[in-house]
């Protein structure tokens, strides 16, 4: 639609203005209009993937080339590629495997070495030996049975394992919502840059049709300082608007490298909110709560530890020494000595007082029931936030739909005010430009409203199933 910038003109009488002066302003402002500023007074209501302003829920008609699932999937693979939290985290989780392997291979037969060389003196009822000694050794043990200490050990390794694997997954989980949320925000800022670029050529428009009057006008002079200074703010929200813009590529750069895609389909990405139920039911399966599980399932096994410790224990044991001596003194005969050994057997050790395992093992249970505890009340707190997030989501969907309908009469409105401004001065120019002003800023409530859902649908969807398995 081209913005016809006609003068405002007061009721004419006789006295005022003469009629063929009005006639000359008219037509002066026409061929303003008609010329150079006729480029400036587009009015773009269509935005960069904005919408039809409808139901919440309804995806537009035109698709992108790139589908913004895609585009957004990629972003957090190139995110979850350059975090440092994701290494240090899978860092962790291939450790704690190899604890349990250390774990399984505990119960293992072992076999251990030892060698001693060193100067010795013996005294017998003959005199007084003195020379040097070489012991080597060679010895196998294994554990036959231990109350099951070594099996929970193995247990809480495995425990800790998943724990692991769980804080891992938690870590995606969090950069893909932070990814998702900066992306939204960036399209947000994006469309708001845009709008405010519209509402300045609007302004710059009025502005140009003015000047072209107040210099036939004198009169007219207020109009064209009002309208400079509506100008002016529409050109502040504007830079303020791409600074904001340019502050989340920022930070979206350092999480996801150069070269970011455009925001084409950001703005319908996550319109349908979950169902409450479904989301509730999904909390339960969270990562985050299955780790908490994880770590409380640890404790308990730690506390089997420590009660299989005060049980009695049974083991084998093989081992074979060899001594070579070389004597010299007054009961020295062959000069040198040289004695083998060999030994085996079965070993059984039966606690029999122990006063400290008692408080040990009271710890221990207390420590797991803690554990169970912190998880019940993360699971309850997680669940009041989805309670929360869910009426939030809900809200500015609706406020998206009534502000939708409140902006459908706003545009009706400002076209009538322009028109009946143009038509001999029915309306002033400060109802010309609060028309304006309050549209524009209505497309700001729509697009904040828009972009305050998916943000809610994104952090509702984290607290469920999770964003990592949405965009799969």
């Amino acid at each position: 639609m081209v913005l016809h910038c006609l003068p405002h003109r007061r009721p004419v009488t006789a006295p005022t203005i003469p009629f063929v002066r009005t006639l000359s302003l008219l037509g002066l402002a026409l061929l303003t209009c008609a010329g150079t500023a006729r480029a400036n007074c587009l009015d773009e209501e269509k935005l960069e993937a904005l919408p039809a302003m409808s139901a919440p829920g309804t995806a537009p008609a035109a698709a992108s080339p790139t589908p913004p699932r895609a585009t957004l999937q990629r972003m957090v693979q190139d995110a979850l590629a350059r975090s440092h939290g994701i290494g240090a985290a899978r860092l962790l989780a291939e450790a704690a495997e190899q604890d349990v392997g250390e774990a399984e291979a505990s119960r293992k037969p072992q076999a251990f070495l030892t060698g001693s060389v060193g100067p010795s003196i013996d005294q017998d009822r003959l005199g007084n030996t003195s020379g040097l000694q070489a012991r080597a050794g060679v010895t196998w043990n294994q554990v036959l049975y231990d109350g099951g200490r070594s099996a929970r050990l193995i247990d809480w390794r495995r425990q800790q394992a998943e724990a692991a694997r769980l804080g891992m997954l938690s870590t995606q989980e969090q950069i893909t919502l932070a990814t998702t949320s900066m992306a939204l925000e960036r399209s947000r800022f994006r469309m708001q840059a845009v709008i405010y670029g519209q509402n300045v050529r609007k302004m710059g428009c009025l502005v140009q049709a003015l000047e072209s009057i107040v210099a036939a006008d004198k009169g007219r002079t207020s109009e064209l300082v009002q309208a400079r200074k509506q100008l002016q703010q529409a050109e502040l929200q504007q830079v303020q608007a791409q600074s904001q813009a340019r502050q989340v590529e920022a930070k979206l750069r350092r999480m996801v490298g150069d070269g970011l895609p455009g925001t084409e389909g950001m703005s319908t990405l996550m319109l349908a909110v979950p169902e409450l139920p479904a989301v509730l039911s999904a909390a339960e399966r969270s990562v985050d709560i299955h780790q908490l599980a994880a770590n409380a399932r640890a404790l308990t096994e730690i506390a089997r530890v420590v009660e299989a410790g005060n049980k009695p224990q049974l083991s084998w044991n093989l081992g074979g020494n060899a001594l070579l001596s070389a004597s010299s003194g007054a009961a020295s005969v062959a000069g040198g000595q040289r004695n083998l050994a060999l030994t085996g057997g079965v070993t059984l050790s039966v606690p029999i007082l122990n006063p400290a395992i008692e408080y040990s093992s009271q710890a221990a249970r207390k420590r797991a029931e803690a554990a169970n505890l912190q998880r019940a009340e993360a699971l309850e707190q997680r669940r009041q936030r989805i309670v929360d997030v869910h009426e939030q989501a809900q809200s500015a969907f609706d406020r998206l739909q009534r502000v939708g309908l409140v902006l459908r009469d706003s545009d009706r409105l400002r076209n009538f005010t322009l028109q009946q401004w143009q038509q001999m001065g029915r309306r002033s120019l400060f109802d010309v430009i609060g028309a304006e002003t309050d549209h524009y800023n209505l497309r700001v409530q729509y697009i904040n409203a828009l972009h305050d859902g998916q943000q809610m649908n994104a952090t509702l969807t984290s607290l469920g199933t999770g964003l990592s398995a949405w965009l799969q």
